[in-house]
This record gives structure tokens, C-alpha cells and sequence, in this order.
């Protein structure tokens, strides 16, 4: 039979277990919808249900390996879900208190008032991340002031990955993908910070060890690998944050800044440690441990799709399908020459922009069509992902030499085209759906020693790349950027 590895995934959206084999093409995978659930305790407040996720797991992993018998073996299993979510455990392994969603307000208050904790300029210096509601060390101080006890009484904090490894071998650790996501490590050192810790009252030793994606945690326990649908005795290899993954299962190499495009767009790369040139905080990067060591991730993010699909909804009610829609959208804005004749859309219509402005639509004349206000917000869009994309060099102190883009907005080649000629590179697309289960299921088979490392197995990796590059319209692009840039990124 063949070799697999069995990826457990979990999404804000979907939990799913899936199926990948040694050249990395996906043969089977099953989902079921994922959901937070109203903390009773708790005014407004959202919690992950772990025991039911679990149960989601074991159901979609038995459904899988019911599809692939006797065709595929299981050789090794991860694990990658969101970041920032975890939970203190006691010794005897059970949850303490159950785990704070990132989607919960509860924190917002603290995260506002950091200061009255600690210089937060000092602290982004130290682990270079943007201070959201959501992060880790918020939830700590929420517990420090609500449930006093609760850290007292635990014997590790585990991450939301290492929750689940904790199910299948009864192995307490955490990997550095996610604590890089929590706001208390030290992003140089690739650890945990005492200083960070010691302001709210913990050290290092509630949250060790610390280990590398790629490391075997143990095996398979025989109750786990029966809810499963699987043996015992499985290697279980240590996954982590799902940015990461999908970073690296798209190809990226060292300073290759890759372009995740769906309701969201993050913009990251991958940079040496030694060679990041750490920014102010106010520029709005973020920067996460990558899931290879001595490197990082230096990311900026902006609502994309999600503008685009409220202006499809808007001025396109007329055309009900969705696919019929797309081809419609697609073939107009292909017929509008750059800068829209004028047309110019800032596309801030949800909270938490890259300007400080509201949305607007300028420009307006008699001859606008739908299509130029459409082809107008692709092309702004554009011009913040330049924006993000200087910042991103300017950090890694290295210029760009092609920019990847995977996620549904990379289906669209008008504005892959525009991305182009608005960046002056080219824009790198391929056929890997899948990208973050991709990327995880090569650290498990590198660690397999199916492969020398994770690298290589991504090499394996059968895909399909497309290639669109600067036009003679990037000229035309450099003019309207300029002016699209000092009238707004201020």
C-alpha cells in the first residue's frame, strides 16, 4: 500500500482531517464545520469547545481512512490550527479552564491599557508583534485578574495544537510556531521572554518545553488511535501555527514574500533572523517565528475580497450566479484602461484599515460604468500591497525579486495583471489549493526521513505554476500609485 500523512486541521471555519501522500498530492479529505460557543460564565464571551472539536476530528479522520482502505497506510499524523488559542492543563493532563477564542471581546480592554503593563514600544521590540485583542498575553492577564487560581493551579499552558498532541500521545509541549503568535517571546531568541512573562506574574517553566515543527512528540495512544480510526503507535509530529504552513507549502523561499489573497490579504515573507531589520511599530508589521528555525515571517494584512464582494453584491444584483458573475466582472474589467479614466476607490469599509479614513468612491462621471468602479478597487487594492510589500523589504533589507499569490483572489488574472504592473515583478501563481496542509504534511515527512528535510519533500510536490509579468502599463502604474500614495498612505 502507500505511504500518507494524515493532517489534523483545524480552522475558525472547518475542522478537517486530510489525507496526503509522498509526492504530496491530497487523495482523500473530509470536514465538518467548526464554531465557537457562548462562555455561560461570561458575558458576550467565545469559547472553543476542544472536546468537540476533537470528536470533529475523529469523525472526519475515520471517514477518510474508511475511504482510502486498502489503498493507503497512515504513517504519521500532525496537527495545525489558528494561532494565539490555548489553555492552561493541570499535571494530570486536563484542562484547567476552557480555551478563550481569539474571536472573544473579553480582552479588548486590556489590550487597550497594555501600557499600564509594560512600554509598548519596548515590548514589539522584543517580539515584534502588532498588539491585537486576541493575542496570548492578553488572555493571561484576563485570567490573572478573573480566575487567579486558574494559573496558580496549572502545570503547562498548551497552545491549541499541542492540545490535541496532548490527546494522542500524553505528551505536554508546545511548538514555537504558536508561541510566536502569543506576544511574550523573544523574537531573536526564538524563545519564551522571562522579562515579558515575569511583568504578568509567570515564567518560562508553565509553558516548556519548546519544540521545533518537524520534531516526533510521541505516538499514538491506543484510545486516541481507536477514536481515530487508526493503530496505535503512529508518529505524531509536531505541527503548529497554520500561517506558517501555508507560507511555506507555497513555495516561498528565503525573502520570497508570499501573497495569501481571500476576504483578507496578508502579505508575508520569509527573512532571516540575523538580517530583519526590525521596524517601528507604527508601520503595522507584524512578525511571527517561521516554522523553519533562524528564520521569521514579517507580514502586513488589509480586508481585500471581502471589499470586492461587497461591491460585486452592490452594482453586479443582476447576474445571479456566482460563476456566470465572476466571468461577467472579469471580461468587463479587462476592457478598462488603467487609472479607470479617473475612477479611484479607497477601499476601507471595515474596521481596523490601512488608512485612517473612511471608504469613498471619486471621480464619478457620466461615462463610469460598474466596471471601472470594479477595475478601480483591484487596482487599489494593488496600491496597498505595494505599500505593504516596501515595508516588507525595508524589514528584510532585501528587494523583491517576484511576489507568490495563492488563495482564491489569485484566481483572478485581471488582477494578477495589475498586481504586476503596480509592483514591477512578477506575480508567481500555482495550483497547490491546499498550501498549509501541503506545508505541514512535508515537515512530517521530512521527519519520517522519507525526505533529508522539509525542503526537499516540498520539492516532491507536484504543481503547476503560472506566471504574469509587468506589462508595458507598469510605466502608467508607477504614476497612479504616486499619486494614490500621497494622497492617502499619510
Amino acid at each position: 500500500m502507500n505511504q500518507s500523512i494524515l493532517v489534523l486541521d483545524c480552522g475558525a471555519t472547518n475542522v478537517r482531517s486530510v489525507m496526503v501522500d509522498e509526492r504530496g498530492l491530497i487523495v482523500s479529505q473530509h470536514s465538518i464545520p467548526n464554531n465557537t460557543i457562548k462562555d455561560p460564565l461570561h458575558a458576550g464571551g467565545l469559547l472553543w469547545d476542544v472536546d468537540e472539536i476533537w470528536r470533529k476530528m475523529c469523525e472526519c479522520s475515520r471517514k477518510v481512512i474508511e475511504e482510502t482502505k486498502g489503498k493507503y497506510t497512515v504513517d504519521g499524523i500532525t496537527v495545525t490550527t489558528f494561532g494565539v488559542d490555548g489553555a492552561p492543563v493541570r499535571k494530570e493532563k486536563k484542562l484547567l479552564y476552557p480555551v478563550i477564542s481569539w474571536q472573544c471581546s473579553r480582552t479588548k480592554s486590556i489590550s487597550d491599557n497594555i501600557h499600564e503593563y509594560m512600554n509598548v514600544d519596548e515590548l514589539y521590540q522584543l517580539n515584534g508583534l502588532q498588539s491585537y485583542p486576541f493575542n496570548t498575553l492578553f488572555k493571561l492577564i484576563w485570567l490573572q485578574q478573573n480566575k487567579p487560581d486558574i494559573l496558580d493551579q496549572s502545570h503547562k499552558y498548551l497552545f491549541m495544537p499541542s492540545i490535541f498532541i496532548l490527546r494522542m500521545t500524553g505528551e505536554m509541549l508546545n511548538d514555537t510556531t504558536m508561541a510566536g503568535t502569543s506576544m511574550f517571546t523573544n523574537l531573536k531568541e526564538r524563545n519564551f521572554d522571562e522579562a515579558i512573562l515575569k511583568k504578568i506574574g509567570l515564567n518560562k517553566e508553565k509553558f516548556y518545553p519548546l519544540v521545533e515543527p518537524g520534531k516526533i512528540a510521541g505516538h499514538l495512544l491506543e484510545n486516541a488511535a481507536c477514536e481515530l480510526g487508526l493503530s496505535p503507535k503512529i508518529p505524531i509530529i509536531v505541527g503548529g501555527h497554520d500561517t506558517q504552513f501555508a507560507v511555506f507549502g507555497a513555495g516561498a523561499s528565503s525573502n520570497q514574500p508570499v501573497l495569501s489573497s481571500g476576504t483578507w490579504e496578508i502579505l508575508m515573507g520569509r527573512t532571516e533572523t540575523s538580517k530583519l531589520a526590525l521596524p517601528d511599530r507604527r508601520d503595522g508589521i507584524t512578525i511571527e517565528l517561521d516554522a523553519v528555525s533562524g528564520f521569521v515571517n514579517p507580514g502586513v494584512q488589509w480586508v481585500a475580497s471581502g471589499v470586492l464582494e461587497w461591491i460585486m453584491n452592490l452594482i453586479y444584483t443582476d447576474i445571479k450566479s456566482n460563476a456566470s458573475r465572476f466571468g461577467k466582472i472579469i471580461s468587463d474589467a479587462e476592457k478598462i484602461e488603467p487609472g479607470c479614466n479617473g475612477v479611484s476607490v479607497v477601499p476601507e469599509l471595515f474596521p481596523g484599515g490601512i488608512v485612517n479614513m473612511k471608504g469613498c468612491i471619486e471621480g464619478l462621471t457620466h461615462k463610469t460604468t460598474r466596471a471601472h468602479i470594479y477595475r478601480a478597487t483591484l487596482e487599489a487594492l494593488s496600491f496597498y500591497m505595494k505599500m505593504g510589500l516596501s515595508k516588507l523589504e525595508k524589514a528584510s533589507v532585501s528587494k523583491a525579486e517576484s511576489v507568490i499569490c495563492v488563495g482564491g483572489g489569485s484566481k483572478n488574472r485581471v488582477w494578477n495583471q495589475i498586481r504586476s504592473d503596480v509592483l514591477g515583478v512578477p506575480i508567481l501563481t500555482n495550483d497547490i489549493k491546499e498550501t498549509t496542509v501541503i506545508g505541514a504534511a512535508c515537515f512530517a515527512m521530512a521527519a519520517l526521513k522519507w525526505y533529508n528535510d522539509p525542503n526537499d519533500a516540498l520539492k516532491q510536490v507536484i504543481c503547476h505554476t503560472s506566471e504574469f509579468i509587468p506589462s508595458k502599463n507598469s510605466i502608467l502604474y508607477q504614476d497612479f500609485y504616486q499619486s494614490f500614495s500621497e494622497k492617502n498612505f499619510k
